[in-house]
């Protein structure tokens, strides 16, 4: 399978710093990257769902301070623009109906981020799924109505279309109003950020992928694609704070498909990243993973909080290295984080509240469901039920609860 290619290639391109001191806090252990893409399962139906009690959502942040979201990888496979091909009437593509169970957490963030993890074909098509996708350029209609600022658009599918993909998905973001980091028009373009404002801080997104399928970077544009690189990670984030960033966010396509747990390369980066420091003060602030495809661990790490994978916000029914129909592949989980102002000059913004919403991209009836939302209306669907214990094991597994995660709605 052409997606299972760039394991070696990509340890070769992590460079580890071995930083040992830490900004806060406990260091985790060890384990790495890379994986492949799944493809669409051709028409399973199966999916779960689930729900002990929820925490309730506190929506206001500290005066001046702020609440962040982040959603998982946006996977529109052949089904999925079916989807949006019949909830437009058949007429163009309409993407805003499969996102509005999860609109309202995403729309009262003061600060919302997505995984853009394929590109856009022309307004035309023709649209694609796995293997090469071409997406309907509608999707960031979607994304914007549904509430996101901001899109991470470093993936192993940043180059499925080459430099005229990536060209015409930036376009595409900027017409709806939404930043993106992670794939860039020029060079200029890739040294920067992008630059958002959250209550009083100002907010620095980076983005990187392990690798783009085997795809070159077009010829004279070494730098289309951000690519996981550690040293160049803490350049970028020192850069970012000497802009004047107050917060740094950074978002790693990253780990092994179809593992739940985070990979030795996971770990170990996240650790060292999460170490680094200047002054005094961490670089980086939170670190937002995403490509395994199934629900993964939140932790916090020295300190700093890390979502090793958030699994797929949308995606069609998805088939496993095993060639089996597997229903992790539509779940998630959606991250959302409530950020204070920095008590003394200097000091780091901190993490007050961090939570975890479960999600589930129900194929059947073309939805993204907010599992604690629903479940609190109506109790006792099996099918939720279940997926959301099983999101919420992945995400507890690394003993999240403990260092103050709760599950939202």
């Amino acid at each position: 399978m052409k997606k299972r290619t760039r394991l070696a290639a990509m340890a070769l391109s992590v460079l580890l710093l071995g930083s040992t001191a830490g900004c806060a806090g406990s260091s985790p252990a060890p384990a790495r990257l890379g994986g492949s893409e799944g493809p669409e399962a051709p028409s399973a139906t199966e999916g779960s769902r689930a729900g002990p009690e929820p925490s309730a959502a506190t929506r206001s942040a500290p005066a001046g301070g702020f609440t962040l979201v982040a959603g998982g990888d946006v996977l529109p496979h052949a089904s999925v623009i079916r989807q949006a091909k019949a909830d437009a009437g058949g007429e163009g593509y309409d993407f805003k109906p499969m996102l509005a169970g999860v609109r309202p957490v995403v729309a009262q963030a003061d600060l919302a981020i997505c995984h853009m993890e394929t590109v856009y074909g022309e307004a035309g098509g023709p649209f694609t799924g796995y293997p090469d996708f071409k997406s309907p350029p509608q999707i960031a209609e979607a994304l914007a109505a549904t509430g996101y600022d901001s899109c991470s658009t470093a993936s192993n599918h940043t180059l499925d279309d080459g430099a005229a993909g990536l060209g015409r998905t930036l376009d595409t973001l900027d017409r709806a109003g939404i930043k993106h980091a992670g794939s860039a028009r020029t060079a200029a373009e890739a040294g920067r950020p992008a630059w958002l404002t959250a209550g009083s801080a100002k907010v620095a997104q980076l983005a990187y992928t392990y690798g783009t399928n085997g795809y070159p970077m077009p010829e004279g544009q070494p730098w289309a694609v951000s690519l996981i690189d550690e040293e160049k990670i803490v350049a970028d984030a020192r850069a970012a704070r000497r802009e004047g960033a107050d917060v740094v966010v950074v978002s790693l396509h990253w780990g092994t498909e179809w593992q739940t747990a985070p990979d030795e390369l996971q770990l170990t980066l996240g650790r060292s990243l999460t170490a680094s420091q200047t002054g005094g003060r961490c670089d980086i602030d939170l670190i937002l993973g995403t490509h395994a495809h199934v629900p993964q661990a939140y932790e916090k790490v020295n300190g700093t909080w890390i979502v090793y994978g958030m699994g797929d916000q949308i995606a069609g029914p998805m088939i496993n290295y095993e060639n089996r129909a597997d229903p992790r592949g539509n779940q998630g989980s959606i991250g959302r984080f409530t950020f204070a102002p920095p008590a003394g000059r200097g000091e780091r913004w901190q993490v007050r509240k961090a939570e975890f919403i479960p999600q589930w991209m129900d194929v059947t009836a073309g939805r993204v469901v907010n599992l604690p939302e629903v479940l609190s209306r109506s109790p006792g669907r099996d099918d939720y039920e279940k997926a959301q214990q099983a999101i919420r094991q992945a995400v507890l597994s690394r003993g999240a609860a403990g260092q103050g995660l709760t599950m939202g709605r």
